[in-house]
């Protein structure tokens, strides 16, 4: 844990070293207003909750957060720099862990800079703040998710641009999986297992579950397990890709 702690300290540090950081939580703020109020209508709804806002939320992520992931171990191994980063005292798990919380906790406080949005609801009205709080963390979850994906493609490349697109395609993929656009031409050729495999899949399912306010433990397993699943096979790739 300690190594771990480290890493993840020098990675957001990282960040906040460069004007990547500060960029890319200027555009998620200003996207995330304008989505928000123009195009989801937050004042003219009536209705004191953040739906508008959080129904963006997997759009937003799916471009913002492969510009985040794809430089996690593109650019390591671009540089060169990936054999020393791999000589340190640390076992090849910590590394992978290190990097990809250091990037979760960048991506939350990005998250956590919209509470006046939080406070703009409840002055006007009176939210049910429970279903905010959890869609807060619905939205926290899918963006480990995102993450998680973004950084076990990076390892696979040198080229970030390469990175980014194939981030963004494998994501769009999983994102749409579980609606009725998706499930409706498999239905036409495959059988209701795979139909049910392809829909237990969907993203943007999973998290309009949680934005309604109850944290299932089937959708809090399952973005656990596409992380998990995601960071394994990150830290086999980059062993198998650290003498390229």
């Amino acid at each position: 844990m300690r190594n771990i702690a480290i890493i993840t300290r020098r990675e957001l540090a990282a960040y906040f070293a460069t004007p990547l950081a500060y960029i890319f939580i200027v555009i998620f703020l200003v996207l995330a207003g304008a989505l928000t109020f123009f195009m989801g209508g937050l004042l003219q709804r009536g209705q004191a909750d953040l739906q508008p806002f959080f129904t963006f939320h997997p759009w937003l992520y799916l471009f913002l957060v492969p510009a985040l992931s794809m430089r996690l171990w593109a650019e390591e191994r671009r540089s060169g720099t990936i054999e020393l980063f791999l000589t340190l005292p640390v076992r090849m798990i910590d590394a992978v862990l290190g990097k990809f919380l250091a990037a979760w906790a960048f991506t939350a406080i990005a998250l956590a800079l919209t509470f006046p949005l939080w406070v703009t609801v409840n002055l006007l009205g009176d939210p049910d703040n429970g279903v905010i709080l959890a869609s807060y963390i619905g939205s926290l979850l899918m963006a480990g998710a995102f993450l998680a994906v973004g950084a076990m493609i990076s390892a696979t490349t040198k080229n970030q641009v390469i990175a980014f697109v194939v981030t963004t395609a494998v994501l769009f993929v999983f994102t749409l999986a579980g609606t009725e656009l998706v499930l409706e031409s498999v239905r036409g050729w495959a059988p209701a297992i795979v139909v049910d495999i392809v829909a237990s899949f969907g993203f943007l399912s999973h998290f309009q579950s949680i934005s309604r306010g109850v944290i299932d433990l089937r959708d809090a397993i399952f973005f656990g397990s596409v992380i998990a699943a995601a960071l394994y096979a990150n830290a086999l790739i980059v062993d198998l890709k650290k003498a390229e």
